[in-house]
C-alpha cells in the first residue's frame, strides 16, 4: 500500500480540504490528511500524508513555518485578508519608513496576537468564520506565538489610493495568522492594515522546492516515502538488528544518547528509529536509561525506497 508524503504547491482559491479531496482521488485512498491549513487566499506548501504516513502528520503541524507576503497599509477589511469587504481607510501620508520598521520590530520574537476571527478557531462548537458569516462580532482570546523573523524587502508607496504595500518575509510559530500581523502592523501605524497576497515557502524541513503543482501530481504522483520524511522531521537513530526486533515487538531498549538532556526524545518531540537496511522502524522517547516505541511501523507499511506511482485523474 502506498504510504508517504506528498509536498504540493497548493493553488489560490483552493481550500485545504478541497486539495485533501484532489489526493485522495489520485492516490486512490480514503485515508489523507494534511499538516496545517491554508487559507484559499493563499498558495504554497501543504503538506499531505498518505495512508500510513498521516501517522507523521501530527509532528509536522507544530513546526516552524515560512511566508512571503504582501501587506496593506491604509486599508483594513473584515478578514484582514484581500478577500473581505473594506471596513476602513486612512491616510498613509504621514507614516515614514522608520515608523515601518519600528512597528515591524515591535511584532517580532515571543508576541500576545488574537487571531483574525475569521479563522477556523472553534467558538462554543462552532467555527469563528461561520459565526461572523453569520453577522456575529466574534472575539477571540490573544494567544502566545513566536514570530522568529519578520523582514520587509520592499516598501511601495501609491499616492492615488493613498496605500503602502510591504513585501515581507515572516518565519514563525505554528499557530501564528499573517493576516493578524498585517491587521496589527496597520493599526499599529494607525492606518490599518490588511493581506493582499501570501505564499507559504516552508512547513519544518519541507520546502517549495520540493513541492509539486496538482497539475504535476496528476501526471506523476511523487510521494516523498516514510523514511525520507522521518529522516528529515526528526532527529535520528540508528538501531542494531537486536534493537530492531525489541522494538518491532513494542520492547524497550536503551536510551539514546541523548537521554537526560534537553535534546531528549520525548513523546511530543520523538526520534526516528532505523533498521540497519535504512527501514523506518518506529518513533522513540527517552524515558530514564530506557527507549520506549511511541509508534511501530510493521514491516511493508511502505517505508521503503522512495516511490512514485501513476496518478489517474
Amino acid at each position: 500500500m502506498l504510504s508517504g508524503l506528498v509536498i504540493v504547491d497548493k493553488p489560490q482559491g483552493w481550500t485545504s480540504h478541497d486539495v485533501v479531496g484532489r489526493m485522495r482521488r489520485l492516490a486512490g485512498t480514503r485515508k489523507v490528511g494534511h499538516a496545517g491549513t491554508l487559507d484559499p487566499m493563499a498558495t504554497g506548501v501543504l503538506v499531505l500524508g498518505i495512508n500510513k504516513a498521516t501517522r507523521l502528520l501530527t509532528y509536522i503541524v507544530g513546526t516552524t513555518k515560512t511566508y512571503t507576503a504582501t501587506i496593506r497599509l491604509g486599508q483594513s477589511t473584515v478578514t484582514d485578508d484581500a478577500e473581505g469587504e473594506v471596513t476602513a481607510t486612512a491616510g498613509t501620508s504621514g507614516v515614514d519608513e522608520q515608523a515601518i520598521y519600528d512597528g515591524v520590530s515591535a511584532l517580532t520574537g515571543a508576541i500576545e496576537q488574537v487571531p483574525s476571527s475569521v479563522s477556523a478557531i472553534k467558538v462554543n462548537g462552532e467555527r469563528a468564520y461561520a459565526r461572523v458569516r453569520s453577522g456575529e462580532d466574534v472575539k477571540l482570546a490573544a494567544r502566545p506565538v513566536t514570530i522568529h523573523r519578520f523582514e520587509v524587502h520592499a516598501v511601495r508607496r501609491d499616492p492615488d489610493a493613498d496605500v503602502i504595500d510591504l513585501d515581507v518575509t515572516v518565519e514563525c510559530s505554528s499557530g501564528t495568522y499573517i493576516r493578524a500581523l498585517a491587521r496589527d502592523l496597520g493599526n499599529a501605524l494607525g492606518t490599518g492594515g490588511h493581506l493582499t497576497a501570501l505564499r507559504r515557502t516552508q512547513v519544518g524541513p519541507y520546502s517549495l522546492d520540493e513541492a509539486r503543482t496538482l497539475e504535476e501530481l496528476a501526471e506523476e504522483l511523487t510521494v516523498l516515502e516514510m523514511s525520507q520524511a522521518a529522516r528529515a522531521l526528526m532527529p535520528n537513530r540508528e538501531l542494531s538488528a537486536e534493537e530492531t526486533t525489541e522494538i518491532s515487538f513494542g520492547r524497550r531498549i536503551a536510551a539514546g544518547t541523548a537521554a537526560g538532556t534537553p535534546g531528549a526524545a520525548t513523546a511530543e518531540h520523538p526520534a526516528a528509529a532505523f533498521a540497519p537496511d535504512g527501514t523506518l522502524v518506529a518513533l522513540l522517547a527517552d524515558a530514564g536509561s530506557y527507549a520506549k516505541p511511541v509508534l511501530v511501523f510493521a514491516p511493508g507499511s511502505g517505508t521503503g525506497p522512495a516511490a512514485t506511482a501513476p496518478a489517474e485523474a
